[in-house]
């Protein structure tokens, strides 16, 4: 005979046992609903006789992508040219993080400046960005770039060897092979080596209390991986020079005038928002802490970068992930001005093969991994800035 305080009632209220209880019900709803769903969709589609499945992304995309950070062609697969969108997607968000965080920093301490016309026209930008849809900046920055400068035939040139008309910015560039990517990652592997030696040395002062020469170590980690990566691969710097011909340019590098547009307005939209968060952080360390500063020397500059900016972290980074969540799913407003973003070559690929399902699965399934990746640096950073209590 079970025992009262085990007996199945007894179990049902006991919170712990409900809490786990729910979230199994709510689980098993969600996934029984989707095999419904999964099962409906199959049934009508194999009724029309449409093709469901992934093996089309084997098969000739047949189509022209206006720009790519990887080799790609109209004989290429399906598969490939998803693989640029999804580049064309991380390079441009990549971009326009570093524009933002760079913008939103500078103009965050500027709304706190003493000087009342630098704080006023701080304030102008930011309740100017953040109060007009991002869309109709896009719409505005690639307008300009298309009226402002001459048509290619006309490209004005402000350097040797460099173009700039309504159809871009062309600049030299080099024939990359398979021993400059080599180098690159090396030189990646030296900055990663260059913090870590850094934090080594850190950790050291704050251990033994004694100050070392740094500096020395870091750049030693810093070049050698690249420099040893010319010496082993052996890479040749060819300069592949742009050359005017009559109707176009051709050589170097091309940026276009959508990935400039949609990499202006996605940094500048995000910086106003980043540029509040950075004021908060900044507001909400206690004013004691620049007095203190001030009574041992240190100048305001030295105050906001040596004792203000990392203890207003704690504050600034937990939102700062959601803005830059936002400003890589907002990447996605660019197909309405043709930049080859992963949505704009999706819904190409979709036109084509009729199989919707499966690419809107596709770049559904990449923002979300790109979104839970983003998520989790910035909680790891976070967790690293974080004060500790002792």
């Amino acid at each position: 005979m079970a025992s009262p305080a085990s007996s199945p009632t007894r179990l049902l209220y006991d919170v712990r046992v409900r809490a786990v209880l729910y979230q199994v019900v709510a689980v098993a709803l969600v996934v029984g609903v989707g095999f419904y769903l999964f099962g409906n969709v199959s049934r009508k589609l194999a009724e029309q006789n449409i093709a469901t499945g992934f093996a089309y992304l084997d098969r000739p995309a047949g189509f022209v992508i206006s720009q790519s950070f990887i080799a790609y062609d109209s004989g290429n697969s399906y598969a490939r040219a998803l693989l640029v969108g999804i580049f064309n997607t991380i390079w441009v968000s990549v971009f326009a993080v570093v524009l933002s965080t760079t913008m939103g920093l500078i103009v965050g301490i500027a709304r706190l400046s003493r000087n009342p016309m630098l704080s006023l026209l701080a304030l102008l930008y930011v309740e100017a960005l953040r109060n007009v849809p991002l869309l109709l900046y896009l719409f505005l920055w690639y307008a300009l770039i298309i009226g402002v400068f001459p048509p290619v035939r006309e490209a004005w040139q402000p350097l040797p060897e460099v173009f700039l008309s309504n159809g871009g910015l062309i600049v030299p560039s080099l024939r990359w092979s398979g021993a400059h990517s080599a180098v690159l990652a090396a030189a990646i592997a030296g900055v990663v080596m260059a913090f870590v030696v850094a934090g080594v040395f850190r950790r050291r002062r704050m251990e033994s209390g004694r100050s070392q020469t740094v500096w020395p170590f870091v750049l030693a980690a810093l070049l050698a991986p690249p420099l040893l990566a010319v010496l082993i691969a052996q890479p040749d710097f060819v300069v592949n020079w742009p050359e005017r011909g009559r109707f176009r340019i051709t050589g170097g590098v091309q940026v276009t005038p959508e990935f400039t547009a949609l990499l202006v307005g996605l940094g500048l939209s995000a910086s106003a928002g980043i540029a509040e968060i950075v004021r908060a952080g900044i507001l909400s360390v206690g004013r004691g802490q620049w007095e203190a500063s001030r009574s041992v020397g240190l100048r305001d500059r030295q105050t906001m970068r040596l004792v203000v900016l990392p203890q207003a972290l704690r504050v600034i980074v937990p939102p700062l992930t959601s803005s830059y969540l936002s400003t890589f799913k907002n990447s996605s407003l660019a197909i309405a001005i043709g930049y080859p973003d992963l949505v704009m070559v999706s819904n190409t690929t979709m036109n084509q093969t009729g199989q919707a399902i499966e690419g809107i699965a596709i770049f559904m399934l990449v923002y979300l991994t790109m979104s839970i990746a983003i998520s989790l640096f910035m909680n790891w950073y976070n967790a690293r800035v974080a004060l500790v209590e002792r």
